[in-house]
């Protein structure tokens, strides 16, 4: 509520500025003919909407599908996100919205449609119920300029409140959004949840398609087959351009040795790149189109204002400012539970929900990490011999960092190295970008899973390879 009151008293400043320059003051002709055109963009764009959304109110929340009962609401913060600026709505507070990605098979639901029986195979049908295939729980913050994304894997094993400990993508089965969105809360230390999107298998490729597809580095050969389901993925390693179908079937596979792990690794490469080529202020004029190709394959409980306040957030946003973390933990070991699972790890969760969601501290160890206590991770872009990295990692090494390893090389050629915040930690990877002096920190989470940090050597760290030979020889 704060940042409303803020964003109020900002507005009646500006206005009083506006006034100290004379009443008699007129704007020029160019200045009116921006307001016009300003204006004529707002309208274009709500009728728009109102078309693609079957002529609904601003407030209204025409895509959601999930009907609610009260005490499902309220498990959602119902205050308002949005406000009026002076060109389209604007997000007025800090939001964290659940992202949830269904593919549901026949077998997953009490009532398949018809259409889907009596088949050779089991299709995906367009339903939000059974299990979430993908997790995410996004922060817009208007205040620090940033987006947070934090991928739960579906494995993730939690309690869930009155079926017991599960894997985090059951709750969708057995309780829809509102019990997924208390399972994550409580999972994440109490972060309020303010608003749900689940989007359908079926509408991710149309998504895609209607932004016009993506650009991305196919980081290996990718072959899978599965006759049972029509899941043909057929990707050959390198750049290209992908289509909708094509960014789906990247989106999908896991079939390599982190199975659900290099996927969100995956996804999260392909987001960014989504987001870096597709989210700007065209898009918003887009946004009527786009919503009119996904409608029938989204359920969200926000409105049409909200909605496009978050893409106008969106598209303004620094891309160095947006950060991609997953929920630190481990895979389980062999025979140490009934199945497989991700176990979460409760005290690196605590740290990030400090430093990412605003969560109150807990501990007074959640604080600045030790350079020797930092698993430093190295892998090399360039194709050059190992060798060569050995004063880098003596330089590492004089500045107290202990436990340092070189770890398969990154397969994208990069032209700038990428500090990698992989466990969340943006802060110690800044300080290893400083002390290297080159470089550009990423708080991702696609590098190495065993490392706090890793190093992707890129093709500048020749221009910087004799200062480091210099610097560290006897």
């Amino acid at each position: 509520m704060t940042s409303q009151k803020t964003s109020a008293a900002q507005q009646k400043a500006a206005k009083a500025k506006y006034k100290g320059k004379g009443q008699n003051s007129r704007p020029s002709k160019l200045g009116r003919w921006l307001w016009f055109a300003v204006g004529m963009g707002g309208i274009a764009l709500v009728s728009g909407l109102a078309g693609a959304l079957l002529a609904v109110s601003w407030e209204s929340t025409p895509l959601q599908q999930a009907q609610l009962s009260p005490q499902e609401e309220a498990v959602f913060d119902g205050d308002s996100i949005s406000g009026n600026g002076l060109q389209f709505s604007q997000l007025t507070r800090p939001v964290n919205i659940l992202l949830m990605g269904m593919s549901v098979l026949p077998p997953d639901v009490q009532n398949p449609p018809s259409d889907s029986k009596n088949l050779s195979y089991l299709p995906q049908i367009n339903s939000f119920d059974g299990l979430s295939d993908v997790m995410l729980l996004i922060k817009f913050d208007p205040e620090t300029k940033k987006i947070v994304m934090l991928s739960v894997p579906r494995d993730t094993r939690t309690e869930i409140e009155g079926y017991g400990v599960k894997k985090i993508n059951a709750a969708n089965a057995e309780g829809g959004p509102a019990l997924t969105a208390k399972t994550v809360s409580n999972l994440l230390g109490g972060v309020g949840i303010d608003r749900y999107i689940r989007i359908n298998v079926l509408g991710v490729s149309k998504l895609i398609e209607a932004l016009g597809g993506v650009n991305i580095y196919v980081p290996k050969d990718m072959k899978y087959r599965d006759d049972s389901q029509h899941l043909y993925i057929n990707l050959k390693a390198g750049q290209q351009h992908l289509n909708g179908e094509q960014a789906l079937q990247l989106l999908r596979y896991r079939h390599d040795e982190l199975g659900d792990i290099g996927r969100i690794q995956r996804q999260q490469m392909v987001l960014r790149s989504l987001i870096e080529q597709t989210l700007n202020p065209t898009t918003i004029t887009k946004l009527p189109d786009i919503l009119n190709v996904v409608k029938e394959n989204i359920d969200t409980n926000l409105s049409v204002e909200e909605l496009v306040a978050l893409v106008g957030f969106g598209s303004k946003i620094n891309r160095s400012n947006m950060q991609m973390l997953m929920l630190p933990g481990r895979f389980s070991e062999n025979h140490e539970f009934d199945a497989s699972y991700w176990v979460p790890d409760g005290r690196n969760i605590a740290k990030v929900m400090t430093q990412h969601f605003g969560l109150e501290a807990k501990t007074a160890e959640i604080s600045f990490a030790e350079p020797s206590h930092l698993r430093v991770a190295i892998q090399d872009s360039t194709g050059n011999n190992r060798s060569q990295l050995r004063p880098l990692i003596r330089t590492l090494e004089k500045a107290g960092y202990k436990n340092i390893f070189v770890s398969k090389p990154w397969g994208q050629p990069l032209d700038i190295t990428h500090i990698v915040a992989q466990q969340g930690d943006g802060d110690s990877a800044e300080s290893v970008r400083s002390l290297l002096g080159f470089g550009e920190v990423r708080v991702e989470s696609t590098g190495n899973i065993g490392s706090d940090i890793t190093i992707q050597i890129g093709k500048d760290w020749f221009q910087n390879q004799a200062i480091f030979q210099n610097s560290t020889s006897p």
